[in-house]
């Protein structure tokens, strides 16, 4: 079994980023038995980790134009959904400089005109009216201490709905543990007419949430899997196992 060795280390105020690689994956950590993201170096497009499949689903419920991604790491989201449509127009916010280099230098980012990368917090990204708004959001803010506080805050529901076009969706990565934070559910609901969730294999909550019904039975037609899966190239029922409305 191959080794992973550190190929590239960058600090910032926010702590210490490590690059590291076995000849086949490149991973981007934050702390010790960290792995923030994992690239195949041969399938870019290929998300390892089930957490980004899972919010992958979103396409079965939206056919983006256009997308926010807050928190970049090592761009699994920006790759899929280039594989997925090469169309879709993508901004993503990305606090810490040093990550967005490394995704650039090291994760075969696909730099193009369809991809904005903001250096900036997300917070202060989306509470800005400067962005037009967009189909779906994805929140992926997390720190070596995990989920940012402020990705949970009613706050930032509030600045997320207004960011959506009518029959858009905000995709949030959360821990298992918030799967029992009513209070989280709550502020959600106070923002969003419906709200859906699945737990994933390793332990994340992905949370998916709209104005309008998505048409989330969807979650469950085999047939939509199956094309879903074939346009990004992985079996995308294997994550969503437990898909269901948060109540």
């Amino acid at each position: 079994m191959s080794e992973f060795k550190p190929i590239h280390r960058a600090n910032d105020e926010y702590g210490e980023l490590t690059v590291l690689d076995d000849g086949q994956y490149r991973v981007l950590a934050f702390g010790d038995n960290d792995e923030q993201s994992k690239l195949d170096k041969a399938s870019p497009h290929l998300p390892q980790h089930s957490y980004i499949q899972a919010m992958l689903a979103a396409l079965l419920f939206n056919t983006p134009k256009s997308a926010i991604i807050l928190g970049l790491g090592g761009g699994a989201l920006v790759h899929a959904l280039k594989h997925y449509d090469s169309a879709i127009k993508m901004t993503a916010v990305e606090l810490r400089a040093p990550v967005i280099e490394a995704a650039k230098r090291f994760f075969q980012l696909p730099i193009g005109k369809k991809l904005k990368l903001v250096n900036q917090d997300a917070l202060e990204f989306i509470a800005s009216a400067e962005h037009k708004k967009v189909d779906i959001i994805f929140a992926d803010i997390y720190s070596e201490q995990g989920v940012d506080e402020q990705q949970v805050s009613s706050a930032f529901f509030e600045q997320c709905q207004a960011k959506l076009k009518q029959g858009g969706l905000l995709v949030l990565n959360c821990w298992k543990e918030h799967s029992k934070d009513d209070a989280l559910k709550q502020r959600l609901q106070s923002q969003f007419n419906h709200v859906y969730a699945c737990l994933t294999g390793s332990g994340n909550w992905v949370i998916f949430a709209s104005q309008v019904d998505c048409n989330f039975n969807l979650a469950n037609n085999k047939a939509a899997l199956q094309e879903l899966s074939q346009q990004l190239d992985f079996n995308i029922a294997r994550v969503l196992t437990r898909f269901d409305e948060w109540v």
